[in-house]
């Protein structure tokens, strides 16, 4: 039996619109979504014949122009609102996204250049004038058909009570003059309501799988929002690893100079002090330097780590393969490493796999109790690959800390992958594998 393995990866899922297969939703769900839907078809009529008619009477001053170029717009909010009364028929369903994508630059005229590009736009637009002049009517009369004709018949004896003498035409199909025949009307209004509810309820499957089609985001525009949404995360990462260098930069070039100016001073001092004679003052002065100079010293020492921790310039300065080696002479475990010399790398993935060997290691200091790991590296075929394997006890979980998590999200912005393969009892192997082209520096 292959050992267990656990696997820490980001998926895309990319989903498309497609026409759902007829079934009968709840019969109030489907009368409501049917009837506000003619309510909002018959509004949508009577504002845009309106603003229509304005335009047009007011092209002859140029104030209607802009006036006529918002409304080609005016589908937006429609489609917005559309996409959210599809809910009515099924509430537990989310929303279906919008297909708009996000300006690249702030202001009204990116976002409206941005609109009319888009096809999504005039799909929507298409869509407006087809419930003002179409959809609407369709709806009205399906729900009157299966409604309010089988609520006409079922009232046919409270219709004929308050009638009178001379007898009563339900929905004006035939005479109704005795309560026999009232009552045996009533019963086939309500045998019409029960048959009509089926079609009714696939007309509004039918005329949501519409409004889906023209609304919801094709498979095309889902590709752009999920590459638009992986470059914002991929500059979201060049910025966070420009601002890692320059915490570095000024801690190595400001804090890290004063502490060392500091700790030189100190020093001249203690040898000052020495000169004094011989006395408790001599001797208290003498202690306070140094332990002024032994705290400088250490708060030296972790500037050096918490510098290194951010930013190794021996990454910056000769690559990917000094910094493997410089972070497997400071595990506390033996590492050995197997690799060829690496070709420099692109910035982020020479980053990206030096941190995940940080990690390997750190979880293999704190929680493994290994006694040696190996590490391999390679690019190979297109690709850094990097494998950190330990002898510990095994049995690691990405899932309990965010540290793997962070990487692999990491690693996603570069289309790489991080495995973890941990079975109880050992070995775990973390693996790193990202493409890219090597770089002449």
């Amino acid at each position: 039996m292959p050992p267990p393995t656990t696997t820490t990866t980001t998926t895309t899922t990319t989903t498309t619109t497609r026409w759902p297969r007829p079934h009968i939703t709840a019969p109030c769900r489907s009368i409501a979504y049917l009837a506000t839907g003619a309510l909002l078809g018959l509004t949508v009529l009577l504002v845009g014949t309106v603003l229509v008619a304005l335009s047009g009477l007011l092209v002859i001053v140029l104030v209607g122009i802009p006036l006529l170029a918002a409304l080609t717009l005016s589908g937006i909010p429609l489609a917005a609102l559309e996409r959210r009364r599809l809910r009515l028929l099924k509430p537990a369903e989310t929303p279906a996204p919008t297909p708009h994508r996000t300006p690249e630059s702030p202001g009204v005229a990116a976002w409206f250049r941005l609109r009319l590009r888009e096809q999504a736009t005039w799909r929507e637009l298409a869509y407006t004038v087809l419930l003002a002049l179409v959809l609407w009517p369709l709806d009205l009369l399906v729900v009157a058909c299966a409604i309010a004709l089988p609520a006409l018949l079922v009232a046919a004896p409270a219709h004929l009570a308050a009638a009178g003498s001379g007898g009563i035409r339900p929905a004006k199909l035939w005479l109704v003059d005795s309560y026999p025949a009232a009552t045996a009307t009533a019963l086939l209004g309500l045998v019409l309501l029960l048959v009509l509810l089926l079609p009714l309820g696939a007309y509004a499957t039918a005329r949501a799988a519409f409004t889906r089609l023209l609304l919801a985001p094709r498979e095309s525009e889902l590709a752009d929002s999920l590459a638009e949404v992986t470059r914002s995360r991929a500059r979201l990462v060049d910025a966070f690893e420009a601002e890692r260098r320059r915490i570095e930069r000024d801690l190595h070039d400001g804090a890290q100079q004063r502490l060392v100016a500091l700790t030189m001073s100190l020093g001249l001092a203690r040898l000052d002090a020495a000169g004094i004679p011989e006395g408790p003052v001599a001797r208290r002065l003498a202690d306070a330097l140094a332990t002024a100079h032994a705290e400088a010293d250490g708060a030296l020492t972790e500037l050096r780590e918490l510098i290194r921790g951010i930013h190794p310039q021996v990454l910056a300065d000769y690559g990917l393969t000094a910094a493997i080696e410089d972070a497997a002479d400071r595990s506390t475990v033996p590492v050995d490493i197997e690799y060829a010399e690496l070709p420099r790398l692109p910035q982020p993935v020479e980053s990206a796999g030096y941190f995940a060997v940080r990690e390997a290691l750190t979880n293999i200091d704190r929680h493994s109790g290994a006694r040696e790991a190996r590490i391999t590296a390679a690019h190979t075929r297109g690709a850094l690959r990097i494998d950190v394997r330990d002898d510990g006890r095994g049995g690691a979980d990405p899932g309990r800390g965010t540290g793997l998590t962070g990487l692999a999200d990491r690693l996603a912005v570069l289309d790489g992958r991080l495995t973890v393969t941990s079975p109880p009892g050992g070995p775990t192997v973390l693996s790193v594998e990202i493409p890219c082209q090597a770089e002449a520096r």
